[in-house]
């Protein structure tokens, strides 16, 4: 009895460490480093869907990030509202999706370098009653909720006189359909919906500059910091003026 008991020890001991060797062995080739963006693909040329597959100057640039910091990029397509909480809480790692820098996202997240500019127009009905940036007021504006659009719109203009679509593109149809008198949204996006839509224009004036970064989490310092390394490589290398310049040739 004692024999078979020393010899089931030892045959447990054995399958032990096996086990252990099996697990060390299957982690070693099983590991996947992953970097997940959060994005919200209805803002061309920034990130749009074509084809089945993201694509745009977010969607690129962040490819290249991903293949500097030895990573495979997974993206996550959200409500625009929905990126800085789920960057919050860790369900995402960083959110990039034409977002602007501002003093109120700066107290809920970290931003890296700036990798482009924007700037918010007005789109209106060709023959319309808005010919410049003064008939604004008091009309309806569209806008993508949570966006600066909506933020400035909102402060300039009075909330009252802002209606708030999931997207863009169901602004536009907003405007097209006279349920609002005009939609505030960024300039290339705009481009792309006036380009597609028969009587609509971009006001001449521009409404407001800004620059486009990547968020993080607070306390996520150590991957913003190799993201704006990154970056910085890819700025100096002429990488990231390539691809602007692919979806938004220069004049």
């Amino acid at each position: 009895m004692k024999k078979s008991v020393k010899i089931l020890s030892v045959v447990l001991a054995l399958v032990i460490v096996l086990g252990c060797f099996a697990a060390c062995g299957g982690d070693k080739g099983e590991t996947k480093t992953t970097l997940v963006m959060a994005t919200n693909a209805a803002f061309p040329p920034y990130e749009y869907v074509e084809g089945g597959e993201f694509v745009g100057i977010d969607v690129e640039i962040a490819n290249a990030i991903a293949n500097k910091l030895g990573m495979e990029l997974e993206i996550k397509d959200v409500d625009f509202g929905a990126i800085i909480g789920g960057v919050q809480s860790g369900k995402f790692d960083m959110g990039m999706a034409g977002m602007t820098v501002t003093e109120d996202r700066l107290k809920d997240v970290n931003f890296s370098d700036s990798y482009a500019k924007g700037v918010q127009v007005v789109i209106v009905k060709d023959g319309g009653t808005i010919a410049s940036l003064d008939d604004v007021a008091g009309k309806k504006i569209g806008v993508q909720t949570n966006t600066t659009g909506d933020i400035y719109a909102s402060g300039d203009f009075g909330e009252e006189n802002v209606v708030k679509y999931e997207n863009g593109a169901l602004a536009v149809e907003a405007l097209k359909s006279g349920k609002v008198d005009c939609v505030i949204i960024d300039n290339e996006p705009a481009k792309a919906y006036v380009a597609a839509n028969e009587g609509l224009k971009i006001l001449e004036t521009e409404y407001v500059e800004e620059d486009y970064a990547i968020c993080f989490a607070k306390e996520n310092t150590e991957l913003q910091e190799k993201v704006n390394a990154a970056l910085k490589e890819l700025i100096a290398d002429g990488s990231v003026k390539n691809v602007v310049d692919k979806y938004i040739p220069s004049k």
